[in-house]
């Protein structure tokens, strides 16, 4: 007979980098794009957030396994396998999209800020970089990986803002299963914006480096090492990465059912970012609403910012042999932390010069739009590499699903370019 305490404490012990992954997809530039498609479509694109569930988890967990089977993240494993002119676009490109999604995400966790304490936005947007980046300098990696865990409740407030803003339920279930699609820019500029906010290379980069510190942690060797043992562990990412993504793509459909249910519901159709659209709640659907809204952007910023710094410090470091990781101290991985610091002071910096927040957006989903397809096919090389990954190369329904997602965001990069 199972016992259900021990199966809870199992699955909780099997979340980590996949749960932490999945939150960081919920970042506010997710937030403001989820917002925007709920006030000017109502229910009726959910259905896109349904649909890409399982393509967003089929390639998070195949980067997982990569990093977990061959203990080195996604560009090391480039360096070593490819040619470096491809590394260096690749990882050129991501620090690109990542600054510049830093600093939408810093000003758009400042705006929030703002709103529930009055005060200097600039002052705050700094006081936010500051602070993420001290975190992620200062803390031991298992207290850092425990708070970046814990840190993924703070999406729960989109959920409590669906339970105080009078939801049709027959409505939004149908938005959500029902698929509906007018083949005009409106439509096309959003799917465009769902499918870059949801399925975004830094995301790749940081899961795989995370099943490597992963196993820093707990002083284990790489999966291709010793792949007959390596059964439990790939059932741990299986649940880690389903979870994580589920849990993201939950929260999203749950951002947009609030914002269709209060925004759109009242004819309020264009959101400029996530803290317009906390706004905008309060005088529809009252003060609890617009607080719960608002405070869910900053943690949801305090979550992703350390991670898309992070991602670039990965993906900088494996580029040029650099000593990595969350794990080691300031003075082991001085380049390391320097790259996480010169990232997030960019993202700051963007805000000081008075870049727009939704031109900044824009350009992040641009390279992220054109950086995913060509990086997934890579991705999907490597997994099916046998050089690389040894006898542990991925299934061929997992394969499956990884060429289907890369074909649908070569697609939808091909619907951005045309648009």
């Amino acid at each position: 007979m199972t016992d259900p305490a021990k199966e809870k404490t199992d699955l909780l012990a099997a979340l980590g980098p996949g749960l932490v992954t999945g939150a960081a997809d919920d970042d506010p530039s997710g937030v403001g794009t989820y917002s925007q498609v709920g006030a000017q479509f109502g229910y009726s694109m959910g259905w896109t957030l349904v649909f890409g569930f399982p393509l967003l988890a089929s390639i998070q967990a195949i980067c997982a396994r990569i990093g977990a089977t061959t203990g080195r993240g996604i560009a090391q494993n480039l360096r070593e396998h490819y040619p470096r002119t491809l590394l260096q676009a690749v990882v050129l490109m991501l620090l690109v999209a990542n600054v510049i999604n830093l600093g939408a995400d810093l000003g758009a966790m400042a705006a929030a800020l703002a709103l529930l304490l009055p005060g200097p936005v600039m002052a705050y947007v700094v006081l936010f970089g500051v602070v993420c980046v001290l975190l992620e300098i200062f803390l031991s990696y298992t207290v850092y990986a425990r708070a970046l865990k814990w840190a993924t409740l703070s999406l729960f407030a989109y959920v409590g803002v669906v339970f105080v803003s009078g939801v049709p339920v027959g409505e939004a279930l149908k938005g959500m299963l029902v698929p509906s699609f007018t083949f005009d820019r409106e439509h096309a500029m959003a799917l465009v914006a769902i499918f870059g906010t949801t399925i975004s290379p830094y995301l790749f980069f940081w899961q795989a480096g995370q099943e490597v510190e992963e196993q820093h942690r707990r002083h284990v060797k790489p999966l291709m090492v010793s792949p007959t043992e390596a059964g439990p562990e790939i059932n741990r990412i299986r649940t880690d990465t389903l979870v994580g993504m589920g849990f993201s793509h939950l929260v999203a459909i749950f951002i947009v059912v609030a914002t269709a249910a209060t925004l759109h519901a009242h004819g309020v159709r264009d959101v400029a970012s996530a803290a317009q659209a906390a706004e905008a709640l309060r005088p529809i659907a009252g003060n609890l609403a617009f607080a719960l809204f608002a405070i869910g952007i900053i943690g949801t910023g305090l979550l992703a910012v350390p991670i898309l710094a992070g991602s670039a410090a990965y993906a900088v470091s494996e580029t040029f042999g650099w000593t990595e990781g969350l794990d080691r101290r300031p003075r082991e991985a001085k380049a390391f932390y320097a790259v996480i610091t010169l990232a997030t002071l960019g993202g700051v910096a963007l805000n000081l010069i008075g870049i727009d927040p939704m031109k900044a957006l824009y350009w992040a989903a641009v390279v992220n739009g054109l950086l995913a397809p060509p990086l997934m096919v890579v991705t999907m090389l490597i997994a099916r590499n046998p050089k690389v990954m040894g006898e542990l190369t991925i299934s061929r329904k997992l394969a499956f699903g990884g060429w289907l997602s890369t074909a649908v965001m070569g697609g939808v990069a091909a619907i951005f370019l045309l648009s």
